[in-house]
């Protein structure tokens, strides 16, 4: 049998026909208006001209015969750009336009419209973004890119960032194992390598492909432009020195990250010693400079503050005639019935330049900074945070105390000793006497001699007893010389002029990170400053707590009270009645952390403890539903999203409950693995012993051991 033959297709003809010959068909079913504008388009068309011919048909008259005359069913908006370029005279009425003419009549104009429409294929985004980076490896700028593409330069931008990760990831985008928000996220690195690496990383895991989390995972090694350092240094600097900032173009990223770290660091210490220098030789002894200071690191130092500048001959009679001539016009102008613009811009004039009088510059005794230093540090804005005025213990002015003889004479005595005259020594009302027996007889004509050591001691102790009687009778005085004695030491240091002996012991804390920026330690610190630019010479300090108001002396007592409370948990030293007063103190004052506005976050608390911990933490707060959200994660991932979730939950760990405050499930235990979980995470660390929940895990004390324990505390 024979075999038929295969019919060939005949492709319609490619005409030129003249603009004015064409006019729009009305089956084009395209109506909605929709990309781009046919403005725009008229535009591409008038600098690369026509790239793709008109589909047009010719219009039959009544006869079926060709009138000359061509209709466009595809190809509409083609033809309406033309126009626009012959309206604007840039393109002649006549000019001949490449179309192809569908003679064949097999179709309908609604047909060719909708085909043309529906098989046409949007250009894959990675193409186009090659393509601009060919574009711009021909020569090109971004601007002249986004002016003839219609688009704007941040696009371009953005694709060419695109275009520049690694190729294995393109690769894997182009095939669809990768996502464009993911592509994204890597273009914020041009580490190819690091790029691969992470994307190995995150591949067997669909819970870390989430685009945050790779972006975190390629900027973990690096510092946030709004870091303190990062603003301190600037961009500008950075940049100049070699430094390179990763920029996100498809988020905010708050001015990017910097990429050299170590870099970074070494800028912001080679710029602190220059400000450092520049601070000394203001007249400075010293000048200590750090990113930040633990908490405490002025403890056991005084210090001294900035007066208002003296004020010279010529000012205090400039601010004499000024007060004069203000309070001479405000009392004219009280007496006034109507207003006077003038009058009160006048008084405005003067009230200036008082207010300029009031607020002049303060400054330092040079003596003083001869003596004192500066510590410079940068805040939390990037900016330079200088505290001086503070002099160490070992730049304190010597004060002569005239013991010399006592020196010389082989140093204190004991009172109990017996009558040895020469061996004797004791100071009255001031002055260095030497002893002599109390029963020794004297020669008359030698006068009268020192009384000797044993009968002072004798007397004093009978005046310190009356003294001790007296002083409780009077409650108020009683005050008055305990805060005198707490005073001394909290603002004095090193001053002994209390007849009482009582010791404060107040413990700086500085080995805990981050706790001089807790609103606690700035409230403590504002206070305790407010307080010693009040304090006047430690002689003078008696005084001036007896001219303070009640409430003031009260409020000062408060302040001092407080320094000395400590409540922190060592497991080298058990204080269990400390601790427990603690709480009771708390519960008498109405204070619990929460109201505190303590909240858990990775870096105080869920950051620093095992997956197991911070499960239970979400359990407690939230419950198994929410615990089960996280349980899968890994721990750096866990620890932000637990946050996240007890964010108003009012949880409290373990240590930071009071009693009767909720506490653990007794029925919840730790997962037995939780031990492993160290070694596990990497990061992770176990709890100390002492705040372990099991009971069994304590070590064992007999009675005895117990009980020296407890006196060894006391």
């Amino acid at each position: 049998m024979a075999k038929s033959a295969i019919q060939k297709i005949a492709m319609n003809p490619s005409e030129n026909i003249a603009y004015d010959k064409l006019v729009l068909s009305q089956q084009n079913v395209r109506r909605v208006k929709d990309g781009v504008t046919i403005e725009q388009l008229a535009e591409d068309i008038g600098r690369r001209k026509l790239l793709q011919s008109l589909n047009v048909r010719p219009v039959l008259d009544g006869d079926g015969e060709e009138t000359g005359t061509y209709e466009v069913p595809a190809g509409g908006r083609r033809y309406l750009a033309l126009g626009i370029l012959v309206k604007q005279k840039r393109l002649a009425k006549n000019e001949p336009i490449p179309c192809i003419v569908n003679r064949s009549g097999t179709t309908s104009a609604e047909e060719d419209s909708l085909a043309e429409n529906v098989h046409r294929e949007n250009l894959h985004p990675l193409d186009q973004f090659r393509a601009f980076k060919a574009l711009k490896e021909q020569g090109l700028d971004i601007q002249e890119i986004a002016a003839r593409f219609f688009v704007s330069t941040a696009t371009v931008k953005q694709r060419l960032r695109l275009a520049s990760v690694s190729p294995k990831l393109l690769e894997l985008y182009e095939k669809d194992e990768a996502r464009l928000e993911q592509i994204m996220a890597f273009s914020i690195s041009n580490d190819h390598a690091r790029q691969e690496q992470v994307w190995e990383r995150i591949s067997g895991n669909p819970h870390m492909q989430e685009p945050y989390y790779i972006r975190r995972l390629l900027t973990e090694t690096t510092v946030r432009a709004d870091d303190r350092r990062a603003v301190y240094v600037g961009a500008e600097a950075y940049e100049a020195a070699g430094g390179v900032i990763l920029r996100d173009l498809f988020e905010q990223d708050s001015g990017g990250w910097f990429q050299d770290a170590a870099l970074l660091e070494q800028l912001v210490f080679d710029k602190l010693k220059l400000d450092a220098e520049t601070i000394r030789a203001d007249g400075w002894k010293w000048v200590e400079t750090a990113i930040s200071f633990p908490y405490g690191h002025t403890s056991g130092m005084r210090r001294v503050y900035a007066e208002p500048a003296e004020l010279s001959t010529e000012e205090i009679a400039r601010y004499e005639a000024v007060k004069a001539e203000y309070d001479a016009l405000d009392a004219k102008y009280a007496e006034m019935e109507d207003a006077d613009q003038e009058i009160e811009d006048k008084l405005d004039q003067l009230g200036a330049e008082l207010d300029a009088f009031s607020d002049r510059p303060q400054v330092y005794d040079p003596a003083q900074k001869a003596i004192a230093g500066a510590f410079v540090a940068l805040g939390a804005n990037g900016q330079l945070q200088i505290e001086a005025g503070f002099v160490r213990p070992e730049d304190e002015p010597r004060v002569e105390t005239g013991d010399d003889d006592e020196e010389a004479e082989g140093g204190d005595c004991d009172p109990s000793q017996s009558d040895d005259d020469s061996a004797n020594h004791v100071v009255v009302n001031g002055r260095s006497v030497n002893g002599a027996s109390d029963t020794a007889e004297e020669p008359e004509d030698e006068g009268i001699k020192p009384l000797p050591d044993r009968l002072v001691f004798d007397l004093t102790a009978q005046k310190t007893l009356a003294l001790r009687n007296a002083l409780a009778s009077d409650p108020d005085i009683a005050f008055v010389t305990v805060l005198h004695a707490l005073v001394l030491q909290v603002f004095y240091r090193f001053a002994k002029d209390s007849c009482l002996e009582i010791n404060m012991v107040s413990n700086s804390l500085s080995q805990v990170q981050g706790l001089a920026d807790t609103p606690w330690a700035k409230e403590i610190a504002d206070r305790h400053e407010a307080w010693d630019r009040d304090m006047p010479e430690s002689n003078n300090l008696w005084e001036f707590l007896l001219g303070l108001d009640e409430a003031s002396r009260k409020a000062l007592f408060a302040h001092c009270a407080s320094l000395s409370l400590n409540a922190v948990v060592e497991p080298w030293n058990r204080r269990p009645g400390a601790l427990a007063h603690a709480d009771v103190l708390a519960a008498t004052l109405g204070f619990d952390m929460v109201t505190a506005g303590w909240e858990p976050t990775v870096d105080n608390y869920l950051g620093r403890v095992t997956k197991a911990r911070i499960i239970q933490a979400v359990r407690e707060a939230r419950g198994e539903d929410s615990a089960q959200l996280i349980d899968h994660m890994k721990k750096d991932l866990m620890a932000r999203e637990a946050a996240r979730l007890l964010v108003g939950s009012n949880w409290l760990p373990e240590p930071l409950r009071l009693e009767g405050d909720a506490a653990v499930d007794a029925g919840e235990t730790i997962p037995e693995d939780a031990a492993d979980e160290t070694a596990l995470d990497g990061d992770a660390a176990e709890l100390p012993a002492f705040l372990a929940d099991t009971a069994s895990e304590e070590p064992t004390i007999q009675a005895d051991e117990a009980k020296d324990h407890l006196e060894a505390a006391e």
